[in-house]
């Protein structure tokens, strides 16, 4: 999934409208778990419970200012592509497997299929990373690619390291070094509740884009940043707020698409086939 742009390039006091009011009125509707819209009313009331002015956003007619318009709208296209798009989008462990296993037994890969980190029955390939890696090997056109970086992204100008990111990330294209793409997978098909580790990777992410966006706005220098997230119960039936924070994230800019489920099958290709031509004309 690419941003709305009609959402990109906006300031960061309407993305703290966006926060503090889903904190207010809520990420969901009770009863049937959607992800909530929001009208002018009920954003002026949710400004209203938080102690914050309203007239900024709603006129004494109960008409909307531009600001409260674009916070309509925003609020809902981010339920709309939630409760349709992403959510058609996410798989189970037993979906998730059986499109690996295809996978495998159809392009016979040769990169690294690594395990999860479970035990005992639940040890089982990490089916969404093995997804991945075996679409860019299909589609790199024997383009170098780092598929477990074990070492931290680094930006290197005239030999010199003028950037080094805090995390390691979980694949960087061509390497870890100058790379024109990295990328984080977020697979949870094992857990059973929404735990701290999940909401742990939504804010890992936004460390990695802030990073990011500074590298960018500073140097100039653009590195593309890609989340692949999946497992059907952990983010839909357990951590519908997390996804609206996800998209709150790519809007704001701090990533640059985030791919949900079986997505990947469509999106990735295309995105493998770009990289290779960044990475050709950086070579000339």
């Amino acid at each position: 999934m690419i941003p709305n742009p009609q959402f990109n390039n906006l300031p960061l006091s309407f993305w703290a409208h966006v926060r503090s009011l889903s904190q207010s009125l809520g990420y969901t509707i009770r009863g049937t778990g959607d992800v909530r819209t929001h009208s002018i009313s009920q954003i002026s009331e949710g400004m209203s419970r938080l102690g914050l002015a309203t007239q900024h956003i709603i006129d004494e007619n109960k008409k909307p200012s531009p600001l409260g318009q674009l916070l309509v709208d925003y609020f809902t296209f981010r339920a709309d592509v939630l409760n349709t798009n992403v959510r058609n989008h996410l798989m189970d462990k037993t979906k998730a497997e059986e499109v690996f296993e295809g996978l495998k037994s159809t392009l016979n890969p040769k990169c690294p299929l690594p395990m999860n980190k479970q035990k005992g029955d639940k040890k089982k390939p990490a089916f969404l990373t093995g997804i991945v890696n075996i679409l860019i090997e299909q589609h790199s056109q024997s383009c170098p690619v780092n598929y477990d970086p074990r070492q931290l992204t680094t930006i290197v100008l005239n030999n010199e390291p003028i950037r080094t990111m805090a995390r390691r990330v979980d694949g960087a294209f061509p390497s870890a070094i100058n790379p024109i793409a990295i990328w984080e997978i977020k697979e949870y098909y094992y857990t059973k509740t929404f735990g701290s580790r999940v909401a742990d990777g939504v804010y890992e992410t936004l460390l990695d884009g802030l990073e990011l966006d500074e590298l960018e706005k500073s140097e100039r220098i653009k590195v593309l940043h890609y989340l692949f997230v999946d497992d059907y119960f952990t983010w839909w039936t357990c951590g519908k707020s997390y996804l609206c924070r996800l998209i709150d994230i790519m809007h704001m800019g701090y990533v640059d698409e985030i791919i949900f489920g079986q997505e990947v099958l469509e999106r990735l290709p295309i995105l493998v086939r770009e990289w290779c031509v960044k990475n050709t004309l950086h070579k000339v």
